[in-house]
This record gives C-alpha cells, structure tokens and sequence, in this order.
C-alpha cells in the first residue's frame, strides 16, 4: 500500500469555501479511481492561514499513475485551485506503508 500526501493553504476566509469545492469536486474525482483505498481530508487553522492536508491510500503506483498521469510524484490541481490556494506546491510526498492498525 502507498500513502500520498498532498498539503495548500488558503486564507481562512475562504477555508470554508474550500472544503466544500473538495467535497464536491475533488473527493469524487479520486474516488472514481480503481485502486484508491482511502481518502482523508484534514485542515488546521494557524491564524488567518489555514492548512489542508490530503492522506490517500493506494493499492499500487499504477493506481496513483491512473488518477495522477505518468509523472505522479506532480500534484494534482483543479482549475478553482487558482482562486483558492495561495500557492500550488509542485510535489507530493509517497510513502510505502509497512504497517497500519486500525481500531
């Protein structure tokens, strides 16, 4: 199993918005994906600045490959990602997983 990890920030005000365009947008797009295990959406408010995190789990690299193309170490971006993030960091970050527990 792979972990990708994807971090943006916006401004708080439009956090809120944010979210729900991931709900609505984002979310289903990585879900229609064969070979996506898990998907969580987190944030955290620091200030007037507020992080997002996304945590997928994938059962292989070709999986990651189907949803983010052929160089899938790139992040993915949405068009409204513009108007949102106040920046689009170019990478993500994969880990193999070993290990996970589940309670």
């Amino acid at each position: 199993m792979i972990a990708r990890m994807w971090h943006g920030r916006t401004i708080y005000a439009k956090s809120h918005e944010y979210a729900e365009f991931l709900k609505s947008r984002a979310i289903p797009d990585y879900q229609s994906v064969n070979g996506l295990l898990n998907l969580s959406f987190m944030r955290r408010e620091e200030g007037d600045i507020t992080h997002f995190l996304l945590i997928t789990h994938w059962d292989s690299v070709d999986s990651i490959k189907m949803f983010a193309g052929k160089n899938y170490h790139k992040a993915k971006y949405y068009e409204e990602d513009d108007f949102f993030l106040l920046e689009k960091e170019e990478n993500v970050i994969h880990y193999d997983i070993f290990h996970t527990t589940i309670k």
